[in-house]
């Protein structure tokens, strides 16, 4: 072998490892470049794969708004929950309106027409034995079936439930008089002469039968309304409390506190 061509084969050896250290370089600078893409993307699917968390639901009983009358339930549970707080509420819309429309003929029946109690309970009774007696005697005639008439009777147990329910209401009831009576708590005192007040004025107004229609109404249309509208009257009755407190705070530092106070309660033993 020649020197020319011995000096051609390094030649092309250096070439080659010169191209080689090139492209290993060109591998390492593009392997570094590499993992932050791959990374960002890896974040970005790990964020895709992760289950999302719901948003809070905005309820009701949001801690913004401050509830009528310190409320914590919704409306259908303070009613009961059960069937009358469905009839108050319009949930069934029939029995609602029957309800209604039941206590409408019946105060126009007795205030409108000026029908009496007595009268229309006898005037149905006989019209109901009437027909049954003349459907009796007449079912031998007219070949058909005679009226199938059930045994009415009142049953002991539910009777005495109702009784010892109102038993017991009218014992706590009588010990609420008495515990206002007593001069210990001047604010119930206030409120409670406030409310019989209140009453005597709906008394002389309209007489039992009309006040009792207009509790059925407002028991038929007020709670339904408020379920609808009651942010707007919570911020509204928030509003209104705040005020009125106020204005006591003022009257009780005026006129209540130099009220001579009824006897306190009995001390503690030391």
């Amino acid at each position: 072998m020649t020197e020319h061509e011995e000096h051609k084969v390094e030649k092309e050896e250096q070439d080659e490892s010169l191209m080689d250290k090139i492209s290993e370089k060109l591998h390492f600078s593009n392997h570094s470049s590499s993992p932050a893409p791959a990374s960002s993307s890896s974040d970005s699917d790990d964020e895709k794969k992760k289950p999302t968390s719901p948003a809070p639901e905005t309820s009701s009983f949001g801690s913004k708004i401050r509830r009528l009358f310190g409320r914590e339930r919704p409306v259908h549970k303070v009613f009961g929950g059960g069937k009358p707080a469905d009839v108050f509420l319009w949930r069934n819309k029939k029995i609602s309106a029957g309800f209604l429309g039941g206590a409408t003929a019946i105060w126009v029946l007795f205030e409108v027409v000026e029908y009496h109690l007595l009268t229309l309970l006898c005037h149905g009774l006989m019209i109901a034995l009437a027909g049954l007696f003349l459907w009796s005697n007449a079912s031998t005639f007219i070949h058909k079936s005679a009226p199938h008439i059930p045994e009415v009777h009142i049953p002991e147990k539910p009777v005495l439930e109702f009784a010892s329910c109102l038993r017991n209401e009218i014992n706590r009831a009588l010990a609420v008089l008495r515990e206002i009576a007593s001069g210990r708590d001047l604010k119930t005192f206030l409120l409670v002469i406030g409310g019989l007040w209140l009453a005597s004025i709906l008394g002389g107004c309209c007489d039992f039968l009309t006040l009792f229609y207009i509790i059925v109404v407002v028991l038929h249309t007020v709670p339904v309304l408020y379920e609808k509208y009651e942010d707007q009257v919570d911020a509204f009755a928030e509003k209104a409390l705040h005020e009125l407190k106020k204005q006591y705070a003022v009257f009780d530092a005026k006129v209540l506190s130099k009220i001579p106070r009824g006897p306190l309660k009995d001390k503690k033993k030391d």
